[in-house]
């Protein structure tokens, strides 16, 4: 594992990378984190990716140190979107690349898969569906409003994000909490340590709250994202793997049965048993077999 940095026109990214980065014999695969994490939970991943022959980048993701707070200020997901597009073309990628993303990079991953921007071949995405899939429909009303009572009572974090100031004087108390209580179980020791080394003051958190922030606030985003406004809550054009922990305290795990049917032909859901929301450290031995079954499957339909 080394690190990189890459100069795009409104934020450098940090990268951790693993295997021969500039081999562009091998396929790309781009790994996203999430909130609050870093790129380092895609410590078990990515070796496996680099064996099965990929080279592997996983940005700090604008905001999170050592990547730049963008000079634009904007934490829209068309923006992440955006960075990964610049990250695709500065590191050579092409249409056999792989994009990784958990949370907000489960998100950003999902606006990608549904552009017609999308230079990705392959599309995985961990905890987060695409919210087009989630949308009720007549035929399934029943279990959606089953699901939707819990679902706000868990997502409570997202308006307690929205306050002014309090989020970022708790911050290391809330972002401990949340670990607890979307993984049970899991000694986040390790990652909460990362966490603070890329989260270190009030600019910084500040900076990753501006994720929830900036959602609502559709107006201030800026004009050079706009192409991507209505990619990343639209629905997928192309087919995709969704991951979801059966102990996920952060999405109620129901969503992952109701979504397989909504997705492009060629998708594939799986619930992963003993895992939580940050099922990627908690069961890497499962979460690394299905993406790289996935991958053996799309590679071979494609011959």
């Amino acid at each position: 594992m080394n690190h990189r940095s890459t100069v795009l026109d409104r934020v450098t990214l940090t990268s951790l990378v693993w295997g021969d980065i500039d081999d562009h014999d091998r396929p790309l695969a781009v790994l996203l984190h999430g909130f609050p994490d870093t790129a380092h939970t895609w410590r078990h991943l990515a070796p496996a990716l680099v064996e099965a022959g990929w080279r592997v980048v996983a940005p700090f993701t604008r905001g999170y140190a050592p990547s730049s707070i963008p000079t634009d200020g904007s934490y829209h997901v068309p923006a992440l979107m955006d960075d990964v597009l610049g990250l695709h073309r500065e590191y050579g990628g092409d249409d056999r690349a792989l994009l990784v993303g958990h949370d907000w990079g489960a998100i950003t991953a999902n606006g990608i898969a549904a552009s017609d921007a999308n230079p990705f071949g392959h599309v995985v995405s961990l905890a987060v569906p695409p919210f087009s899939v989630m949308n009720p429909r007549r035929d399934d009303l029943g279990r959606w409003f089953r699901v939707l009572p819990r679902q706000a009572g868990l997502s409570w974090y997202t308006v307690f994000n929205q306050l002014p100031r309090l989020p970022e004087r708790s911050f290391d108390r809330l972002v401990d909490h949340l670990w607890r209580r979307w993984s049970p179980g899991f000694d986040a020791t390790e990652d909460l340590m990362h966490l603070a080394a890329a989260v270190p003051d009030e600019a910084r958190k500040s900076a990753v709250l501006g994720y929830y922030r900036a959602q609502p606030r559709v107006r201030s985003l800026p004009d050079r994202y706009r192409a991507h406004a209505r990619d990343w809550v639209g629905g997928p054009k192309v087919p995709i793997l969704y991951l979801q922990g059966a102990d996920d305290g952060c999405l109620d795990a129901r969503w992952a049965g109701m979504v397989g049917d909504r997705l492009p032909e060629g998708s594939r859901v799986a619930v992963v048993e003993g895992a939580g929301h940050f099922l990627q450290v908690e069961r890497p031995d499962v979460v690394n077999a299905r993406i790289l079954d996935y991958l053996a499957e799309r590679q071979e339909a494609a011959r």
